[in-house]
């Protein structure tokens, strides 16, 4: 007997898709839609965002800078419309959360182990959040990978290297699950790499870019959870915007800020 044909609906798997948003409030409240699918949407992003993240590291391991270049670029336009998605959420009143918010108990956004994934890959680490998903959870598991895992500007560095620049050995060997702060052979390289031009420069421009998309998305989730709910602590125990705040400003790759004066 022959298989049916592959329709649009079961490659998707629409049904299954549509049947994942259950709101809990009573009626239930109208917004409370538009809060779950919006979380899902950002789910899938960084669940994309990941996979554009192994294919960049994969071409840097290769150095091939024209391969990373594109999964760079990819990245950026995810990120623009992560920050863009803030503008519909923030068509939702205060008084429209507040309708249902009791009813999300101890959820937080503050549990997505995706997103936090994509921050311990891109070198921001911290052993207190690792600690927040129980050990034989998947979340854990995948947290425990990007944990022990080189972020991103490691594995350009180890990239830089392979391609002839002088990447300090110290550097190159440093422990990977510690933060960086810099280093100033680091960025005296950076500064002949730029100087010199071509794909390595347009890589290092890009991962300046990286960095203020996410700056960028950082600001807007923190105005949009000011505005909603004010000083009030966060849902899951959170401070909420006041932990929000603290994020700012923080580089990925300090280095590469640390040149502005000097290119």
């Amino acid at each position: 007997m022959a298989s049916k044909p592959l329709t649009y609906s079961h490659y998707l798997r629409i049904d299954e898709l549509l049947a994942l948003q259950s709101p809990r409030s009573d009626g239930p409240e109208h917004d409370e839609m538009l809060f779950i699918v919006i979380h899902q949407v950002y789910e899938l992003w960084f669940k994309q965002l990941l996979h554009e993240l192994d294919a960049l590291e994969q071409a840097l391991g290769a150095s091939a800078l024209d391969r990373a270049l594109s999964s760079l670029r990819r990245m950026l336009t995810i990120l623009k419309t992560l920050v863009s998605q803030v503008d519909i959420l923030e068509t939702m009143t205060p008084l429209s959360f507040s309708a249902f918010r009791t009813r999300l108990e101890a959820a937080s956004g503050f549990q997505s182990a995706q997103f936090r994934a994509l921050e311990f890959r891109l070198g921001h680490k911290r052993g207190e959040v690792l600690a927040q998903h129980p050990a034989g959870s998947a979340g854990r598991a995948l947290l425990q990978q990007a944990w022990d895992a080189p972020p991103l500007f490691d594995h350009v560095l180890r990239s830089l290297s392979a391609q002839g620049h002088a990447v300090p050995e110290h550097v190159l060997r440093r422990d990977v699950t510690a933060a960086y702060d810099g280093d100033g052979a680091v960025q005296s390289m950076l500064v002949g790499i730029y100087r010199q031009g071509g794909l390595a420069a347009q890589l290092c421009e890009r991962l300046v870019d990286l960095d203020e998309g996410l700056q960028e998305w950082r600001y807007r989730h923190v105005k949009m959870v000011e505005r909603t709910i004010g000083t009030l602590p966060g849902t899951g125990g959170s401070t909420g915007a006041g932990y929000l705040r603290s994020t700012l400003f923080r580089p990925l790759f300090p280095d590469l800020w640390a040149i502005r004066a000097q290119l």
